[in-house]
């Protein structure tokens, strides 16, 4: 089994939620978190600054005292309307004569929605999860070098796709209430070495994930590694024990990352919020607890990183309360399926009113998990996804004004830079990489 590995974490680090770039109508969540390594109790003067370090560019100061060898932070709502334009936001953090400083870069664009209209982010399977699905690029996945990922990375990049949502980082095709894991252990396997788990997935490089970190550092972009899959749907006791111990392996792996934005949640589920094991309270209250659990944890490793989840938007009637509870402990709900309805009599717009004002009335965020594929029909053995034609992805992009951020599901195999070395999903990739970059010098 692959020895720990412990890095240590920057002393200070700023997230902006969302991430640049942003339009001015929306309020801008600025979160600064700290880090105390000493051992006695230290008293730490925080101060967040537009552009320059002057008292007038000041948005907010406050001293937090933070225990030894822990964590804790702060965080701001401030709204961008007014403030068009290229800035950066600084965070500046002092304990006597020791002073730190952080940056992000923040770009405001005049709008008349809280959407950019543009694509700011995409989930980045390491190999897909159903052979039929991924029958375009899985072969060509299981090949992949650590170069080859650097390469994937930068062509993300250089659209402004900058958030990788990485699918998942273990393998393990069970689902909630028909699997045995904890009668006959756990028998996933890494995208990683992990230290856990002795099972690897068949693949080429050893270490994806510190290649799409290190370039992703390299190009200021952000990453949210998959914690999952323990089983498809599952939010059990069980499950959010193993989710805390990955989580927690995964912070001392990648943690010391720049790229490092935030937690995503991979067992995703339908938008009624149960997974239809049949008593369907229970599975709420499940989901409800493990966000709670999950959320106070990660907050302690790392008090300004969110945590995001998936969900779809079927069935949502009936389970507000729930949502009500649920995003109390959840930074960013992100779905998906909109184009897909009307379903149960809502309209895609429909959902997406009813999902941003739930999270207005919490404080969560909403972005918007948007396919950017088509079912090609298959053999028996199921059916294989496609690229999207583009005026239907600029449809939903100007269809849905309200997310104020747009991820995609997914870039590899769906999308490719014209250059990659490997172009996964072939020329349909490739051509639909081409006509968004169109479409933003448009």
């Amino acid at each position: 089994m692959t020895a720990p590995v412990q890095n240590t974490p920057q002393p200070v680090s700023l997230t902006l939620i969302p991430p640049s770039p942003v339009t001015d109508q929306i309020l801008l969540d600025i979160r600064v978190g700290v880090r105390n390594g000493e051992i006695p109790s230290r008293v730490y003067e925080v101060a967040v600054f537009l552009d320059h370090e002057e008292p007038g560019n000041c948005l907010h100061h406050e001293r937090i005292e933070v225990a030894g060898q822990q964590s804790a932070g702060l965080k701001l709502r401030w709204p961008t309307a007014g403030h068009e334009g290229i800035h950066t936001v600084i965070a500046v953090v002092a304990c006597g004569d020791e002073i730190h400083r952080t940056c992000r870069p923040l770009r405001i664009l005049p709008s008349t929605t809280r959407s950019t209209g543009m694509i700011g982010g995409a989930w980045a399977g390491i190999y897909h999860w159903s052979e039929s699905e991924g029958r375009h690029w899985n072969p060509d996945l299981k090949m992949m070098s650590e170069e080859h990922w650097r390469e994937l990375v930068r062509g993300m990049h250089e659209v402004g796709i900058d958030i990788i949502n990485i699918q998942e980082i273990f393998r393990n095709e069970e689902y909630a209430g028909k699997h045995m894991i904890e009668e006959e252990g756990y028998k996933g396997k890494a995208f990683y070495p992990s230290a856990l788990y002795p099972g690897r997935m068949p693949i080429s490089v050893a270490d994806p994930l510190e290649a799409i970190f290190d370039e992703a550092d390299k190009l200021a972009m952000y990453v949210l590694p998959g914690i999952g899959m323990y089983a498809w749907f599952d939010y059990t006791p069980a499950s959010l024990e193993w989710h805390l111990k990955v989580a927690d392996e995964i912070w001392a792996r990648y943690g010391h990352h720049s790229s490092f934005y935030g937690w995503k949640i991979s067992e995703e589920g339908p938008g009624g919020l149960g997974w239809g094991g049949g008593d369907l309270e229970q599975e709420r209250q499940y989901l409800v607890d493990f966000f709670r659990q999950f959320g106070a944890h990660v907050r302690r490793l790392a008090p300004d990183k969110p945590v995001m989840v998936a969900r779809n938007t079927y069935g949502m009637r009936g389970a507000e309360d729930t949502y009500r509870e649920l995003l109390k402990h959840l930074d960013i709900l992100c779905p998906f399926c909109f184009h897909r309805m009307p379903a149960d009599d809502m309209t895609g717009e429909a959902a997406a009113a009813m999902l941003q004002s739930l999270c207005d009335e919490s404080g969560a965020h909403l972005w918007m998990d948007m396919e950017v594929f088509l079912f090609e029909k298959g053999d028996d053995t199921g059916d294989s996804l496609v690229p999207r034609p583009f005026d239907e992805v600029k449809s939903d992009l100007l269809r849905f004004p309200n997310f104020e951020k747009i991820l995609c599901y997914q870039y590899p195999g769906l999308m490719t830079h014209p250059d990659a070395s490997v172009k996964l999903g072939g020329p349909a990739a490739v051509g639909l990489y081409q006509d968004y970059s169109t479409y933003l010098k448009g």
